[in-house]
């Protein structure tokens, strides 16, 4: 049986500020460990290694910046987390995910309360709630072996914004999908799995393949209600293998809950 999210990003404390945990192969791309997946695995150790300094039981990662070194293989990995700030609003911990003895991701998180009053402002992309009926199921859709986390997480595609879907090159570089986890509601930490749960928008210009990040920087911005998580990736340059991609995640109830901006390179020719 496929282990649900909290369960497979679960990290277990060895009391020194080291942590153990194991990336599965359901929480894959290809052969490799999802970015967002790793990001939510650290920010787990992060935010305990502040919780056994601070009496609080709403602490969750605000930001999580993480530089990309090498991807670790599906298995054990340990955390080494270094708290820098202990802070009544915000803390800082440096983490860094190991295997082998090698340094994969390095992350400093930013911990903290997330807010739960409605906001004063907000400038947000119009997105519908739930997917539309010829939303593009992702487990159905794409070949065993590729994206794994179909097994794991609900995903559907707009096809409307996927013109890569029918042989298009050219269209904007924008893509908007849903997601949830499967078998429990999302939380702060499966939001840092859905900005990095997109294809490349790159897509959309024909280049297809593997599109490694090199860095990525999310902002948690709220507890996500019960239902799909929506979300909508763009680009604003591409220069040479060079591009950026940025997200923004809506919960069901349309409330911003995670925004993040990566690096990443497109496959060599």
């Amino acid at each position: 049986m496929n282990a649900g999210f909290s369960a497979a990003s679960a990290v277990r404390s060895l009391g020194d500020g080291t942590y153990t945990a194991s990336l599965p192969v359901e929480w894959t791309v290809g052969p490799k460990p999802h970015g967002g997946f790793l990001l939510a695995v650290l920010a787990r150790a992060a935010v305990h290694a502040v919780g056994s300094r601070v009496a609080s039981d709403e602490l969750a990662p605000l930001v999580v910046s993480g530089q990309f070194l090498r991807s670790p293989e599906v298995g054990p990995v340990l955390v080494r987390t270094d708290v820098r700030r202990v802070g009544r609003t915000a803390s800082v911990v440096n983490a860094v995910l190991e295997q082998r003895g090698r340094s994969c991701v390095e992350v400093s998180v930013t911990v903290g309360v997330l807010p739960s009053s409605v906001p004063e402002y907000s400038a947000l992309p119009e997105m519908e709630g739930e997917p539309p009926a010829d939303a593009v199921d992702l487990a159905s859709s794409t070949p065993r072996g590729v994206f794994n986390l179909s097994s794991v997480c609900d995903v559907r595609l707009d096809p409307r914004t996927a013109g890569f879907l029918f042989g298009r090159v050219g269209d904007p570089l924008e893509l908007t999908l849903w997601a949830r986890p499967r078998g429990e509601r999302p939380d702060p930490y499966f939001a840092l799995v859905v900005g990095d749960i997109s294809m490349p928008v790159t897509f959309n210009l024909g280049r297809f393949g593997w599109s490694p990040t090199v860095q990525l920087t999310a902002l948690v911005r709220g507890v996500p209600a019960v239902g799909w998580l929506r979300a909508r990736f763009s680009c604003s340059s591409v220069a040479g293998r060079w591009f950026d991609e940025d997200a923004v995640i809506l919960d069901s109830s349309g409330a911003l809950v995670c925004q993040a901006r990566q690096l990443a390179l497109t496959p060599a020719d």
